[in-house]
């Protein structure tokens, strides 16, 4: 009886195949992006000294907005 070896570059082709289709099905199917409108920094506050430091800044708005109901 011989023994065979597996043909490994058979292999390696169909595994490379079904990642290629797994990829191609992942962007078919998620949604398209649109880029958001850029969010202008705001300017750095300065550390309070007895600790603390929070603020309602457009980040925590848009938080807020998205924890909604």
């Amino acid at each position: 009886m011989q023994n065979r070896q597996p043909n490994t570059s058979r292999r390696n082709f169909f595994s490379g195949a079904a990642t290629v289709g797994a990829a191609a099905a992942a962007v078919v199917a998620l949604p398209h992006v649109t880029p958001s409108e850029p969010v202008a920094a705001e300017p750095a506050r300065p550390v309070p000294e007895n600790g603390g430091g929070y603020h309602l800044s457009a980040h925590v708005k848009q938080y807020y907005k998205t924890t909604q109901i």
